[in-house]
């Protein structure tokens, strides 16, 4: 590969521009070189591309811990990062023998926890593993001359959180995207020869990948902090991007109030309500017509669903009782 060079993310822990930064790199730095980038997030959601926002996430609770939900742009599964996540990017060239070798990009990654004890392996295609759990989870992205491979490394994660942030019922929806597939993991402070913490953790990697000599550093400029920010207000810090953009699902509802029962089915479509039936024993059908047409076309988030449905009432049930049916909440 072309010479590495470090690009400096001056320690952001904003997911949205973190991938902004990404991007950025792979669009417009210099081709002649390939970067590598590393970057701790906050508590964050990262969907792979063609993923359902609303089918990857416990929604109430990456609600309550106020939780960033993130797209993309490569493929996979959706990940669980905090600060005990370390995340790496390899950005560069396109070539022959490059794209869908993850070997490749992972290689000076094993080999450097390798040298600090931890007996990593890649295995599969994309997963790099210790003791057959899984501590790092790649993907990758390419436009027709640059691509970048990148993944985590789960050193000292919550992986409580994990779980809980991830988790979601089964029976919730019936969507049309693509589902991640839920692996043991492990965090690698657990296989380390001796206790260090995230910063440390980075710093031996870089030595390691540049062989202990020098590291040449990239810093952004004021140009290129243009370029990023206006990618985190077009497209990673945008609803469209992060929720709109899920595959097609149909989602069903249904609760008994003191009315009689309520009973909602959904079309979402680029994360908007496509179509609403809504059905019930309660006597008050003109009111379940009328909540039909209000949802129609609003996109499916609980301020714009509460927004839809202020004053409406079907045979007395009150508007928030019937937004909390619904319950939409998904946070960016």
């Amino acid at each position: 590969m072309p010479q590495l060079v470090h690009i400096d993310n001056e320690g952001i822990t904003d997911p949205h521009v973190n991938l902004a930064i990404e991007e950025y790199a792979l669009r417009h730095l210099d081709p002649r070189f390939t970067y590598v980038l590393f970057y701790v997030n906050e508590p964050s959601i990262i969907l792979g591309r063609g993923q359902n926002a609303f089918d990857e996430t416990n929604a109430a609770y990456v609600r309550e811990r106020g939780i960033h939900v993130v797209r993309r742009l490569s493929g996979g599964g959706a990940v669980y990062h905090d600060a005990g996540n370390l995340n790496f990017s390899f950005i560069t060239d396109a070539g022959p023998g490059r794209l869908h070798n993850f070997g490749l990009f992972t290689g000076p990654v094993t080999r450097v926890l390798q040298e600090m004890g931890v007996d990593a392996a890649l295995e599969g295609r994309n997963d790099v593993v210790v003791a057959g759990r899984k501590v790092s989870g790649n993907a990758q992205f390419s436009t027709a001359r640059r691509m970048f491979s990148h993944g985590t490394l789960l050193f000292d994660t919550d992986l409580s959180e994990v779980g809980r942030a991830l988790h979601v019922d089964p029976g919730k929806l019936r969507s049309k995207g693509h589902a991640s597939a839920r692996s043991r993991v492990a965090n690698i402070a657990e296989f380390a020869e001796r206790e260090m913490d995230v910063p440390t953790f980075r710093r031996r990697l870089l030595a390691g990948l540049f062989a202990g000599g020098n590291v040449p550093v990239y810093r952004l400029t004021a140009t290129d902090w243009t370029g990023v920010r206006r990618l985190v207000d077009e497209r990673y810090g945008s609803w469209d991007w992060n929720v709109g953009a899920s595959p097609p699902f149909e989602l069903r509802r249904a609760r008994r109030f003191a009315a009689g029962a309520v009973d909602v089915r959904l079309d979402v479509r680029k994360g908007r309500i496509a179509a609403a039936r809504v059905f019930g024993d309660v006597l008050d059908t003109t009111g379940l017509r009328a909540m039909e047409r209000r949802l129609e076309g609003v996109p499916y988030d609980r301020e714009a669903i509460g927004q839809a449905l202020a004053g409406t009432r079907v045979s007395g049930i009150p508007a928030d009782d019937l937004v909390s049916l619904l319950d939409p909440d998904l946070t960016g």
